[in-house]
């Protein structure tokens, strides 16, 4: 149980980071490109869901796994 717990908190921090890069780059890129700003936004988000998409994913595994 205590594994899972583990699992579940690696796969959380793992998308945390993961999200903040995309927005740290996607700042960076708007800083730079500010007309292109709402296709950077657009792809940002997209990235940042599918990342939510894993974690939740490798959560539940790492819980059903036990």
């Amino acid at each position: 149980m205590v594994l899972a717990g583990i699992g579940a908190g690696l796969a959380v921090i793992g998308a945390g980071i993961g999200i903040g890069k995309i927005g740290g780059s996607a700042m960076d890129a708007i800083a730079r490109q500010p007309e292109a700003a709402a296709k950077i936004q657009t792809a940002m988000i997209i990235a940042a869901a599918l990342i939510e998409g894993v974690a939740l994913f490798a959560v539940v595994v790492a819980l059903i796994a036990k």
